[in-house]
């Protein structure tokens, strides 16, 4: 079966940005919940969990049609999930790295990123994420995806995920969205990002 992810920090280490409950309640019980859901059904589908979570993707052909859509759904709620989880830090580094020269070569600035990040996170009807994408070409984007949408399913993969559900943040900053996404930037692990960016650019 496809076990959690582990963080590297605590429940309340991102008090600045997230607090203890929030977070709580988000990775012990909505995530994993999604994680459990999704292994119930591979299963219930006498699946011998051969491929990665991202693999599992690129082969949802060899799963029955009544149990793709839930397959589908529950694997876009885990990986949404571990990639944003992952992608936090109770102490960033903007330490000048592979990936954050690519970012400013990209954007101009990482003022300039957070700006049109911003904007397209403030965009977000209902639930949805905002992603920093690398496509096929190595090249960056920011784009939006509904519900528990993959960016994968488009040919893209995600580098920076940001939440946007209001369960994400609505126990700490109730309906204001832009101060959720202003925080967010604070705690952007770059370090980690770097190292799936790295990885992902060796396989273009």
């Amino acid at each position: 079966m496809y076990k959690s992810i582990q963080l590297d920090y605590g429940m309340g280490d991102l008090g600045g940005f997230l607090d203890e409950k929030t977070l709580d309640i988000h990775f012990n019980s909505l995530y994993k919940g999604y994680l459990n859901r999704l292994n119930k059904v591979l299963t219930d589908n006498h699946y011998d969990f051969r491929y990665t979570k991202e693999e599992l993707l690129e082969h949802i052909n060899e799963f029955p049609i009544k149990d793709r859509d839930a397959i589908l759904y529950n694997l876009g709620g885990v990986l949404n999930h571990e990639r944003y989880f992952l992608g936090l830090s109770p102490s960033p580094s903007l330490k000048e790295n592979a990936f954050i020269e690519k970012l400013k070569e990209k954007y101009g600035s990482i003022d300039n990123f957070k700006k049109e990040f911003m904007e397209k996170a403030l965009i977000v009807i209902g639930s949805g994420y905002t992603n920093l994408v690398m496509d096929r070409n190595g090249g960056f984007n920011i784009i939006n995806t509904s519900n528990q949408e993959l960016p994968d399913f488009y040919g893209f993969y995600p580098l920076i995920s940001l939440d946007l559900w209001e369960h994400a943040y609505f126990l700490k900053y109730y309906q204001n969205k832009q101060d959720y996404i202003n925080n967010f930037f604070n705690y952007i692990n770059y370090e980690a990002i770097n190292t799936v960016y790295e990885e992902k650019t060796k396989k273009l």
